[in-house]
């Protein structure tokens, strides 16, 4: 959980609903809402995924323009326990490729509640960590809540992350200095395509 201190008589910075950090320059949350700009601005944000077919809103739009943020759709749709609808994995797996390249950094993920569509994401992301399956389905669970679903649970369990590989071993990571905001990614030029700055 962040905590941000604020002088008094600053305004209360609000984060949007299920906010997170997965990792150093990686958040998570539902849909913000105008009321949770000021917070976002403190993230220093360079881009966004969002993981809901339908258009950003505009107050939304606007406020990625005014600060110069990359906005990456990835569109899934939302479904039930009981739907026939499976999250697309080329779809999860564009946006992984997305999210493991820092020069993207900071970036925050969110849907519509933050709960299971991105639970998936961060879910298929902590395995590319080698994370053991129990602790990936308790923090599903634990932002998913009462609602979570057996049927996430499957897609993160059967996600191939193999795929993947060879992106990561094919990305050389230079540090210059201490701060991880230095970190800067190359791809090498054969045989990685790099990801494009567009909705998809």
């Amino acid at each position: 959980m962040m905590i941000v201190d604020v002088e008094e008589n600053d305004d209360v910075l609000v984060p949007p609903t299920n906010f997170s950090m997965v990792e150093d320059g990686i958040f998570r949350s539902g849909l913000p809402q105008p009321s949770n700009f000021g917070f976002l601005e403190t993230l220093n944000l360079r881009s966004i995924i969002y993981l809901c077919p339908e258009a950003y809103p505009q107050e939304n739009m606007d406020f990625v323009d005014a600060h110069d943020i990359k906005l990456f759709q990835f569109g899934i749709e939302g479904k039930t326990e009981s739907s026939s609808t499976s999250i697309p994995s080329h779809t999860i797996t564009g946006a992984l490729k997305v999210l493991i390249d820092v020069r993207n950094h900071p970036v925050l993920i969110h849907c519509k509640r933050g709960k299971h569509r991105t639970g998936c994401l961060v879910g298929c992301f902590r395995k590319l960590q080698t994370w053991c399956l129990s602790s990936v389905f308790e923090e599903y669970q634990r932002f998913a809540g009462v609602k979570w679903r057996a049927t996430d649970l499957r897609f993160i369990e059967t996600f191939e992350v193999m795929c993947l590989r060879q992106c990561l071993y094919s990305i050389i990571y230079q540090y210059q200095g201490y701060g991880s905001n230095k970190r800067r990614l190359l791809y090498q030029e054969e045989g990685i395509q790099k990801p494009k700055i567009k909705s998809i």
